[in-house]
């Protein structure tokens, strides 16, 4: 029962850091010029449905809520914003976009400009839930970025950058 008991705490132990080496690997991805891992630890579809989400949020909010039977200017610039929208991040939102994004923060928290380490920057990195992980460069408050990993089949992803 002891040996259980064990086994159990030591797998524990491993998930509770598990993400904290992807967070690692996504380190060095971000650092190599090679988009290979990097790609394998970010899920960009669902970093552009995030964004997109929020986009909607924001137009929910400019603009008054139409029905079917009054569409208008404002259900017009509604479903172009939409459209447009939708287009912009699939253009803007690349592991290049990922890349600088992520870059950016952490010299902005960091102020290190040769080869800054994301590690450096993290000043929180916890789980949400069991599947989801929440890392904050920068304190809160003050301009922090947010990345948020999910757990996706056996691996942890980045699946969105707030």
């Amino acid at each position: 029962m002891r040996l259980l008991g064990y086994v159990l705490l030591l797998l524990l132990i491993i998930y509770g850091l598990w993400p904290y080496y992807s967070l690692y690997r996504l380190d060095g991805a971000l650092l190599r010029p090679d988009d290979t891992e990097l790609a394998i630890l970010v899920d960009l579809p669902a970093i552009r449905a995030n964004y997109k989400a929020r986009i909607a949020a924001g137009i929910n909010t400019l603009l008054p809520p139409t029905t079917p039977q009054a569409q208008g200017v404002a259900g017009w610039i509604r479903q172009s914003a939409e459209q447009l929208g939708e287009r912009a991040l699939e253009q803007t939102i690349t592991l290049d976009w990922v890349r600088q994004t992520l870059g950016e923060a952490v010299i902005r928290v960091t102020g290190q400009t040769s080869s800054p380490s994301l590690f450096d920057a993290v000043d929180f990195a916890f789980f949400e839930s069991p599947d989801r992980f929440l890392v904050r460069l920068g304190r809160l408050g003050e301009n922090a970025t947010h990345l948020r990993l999910t757990r996706i089949g056996a691996g942890w992803r980045l699946t969105d950058i707030i």
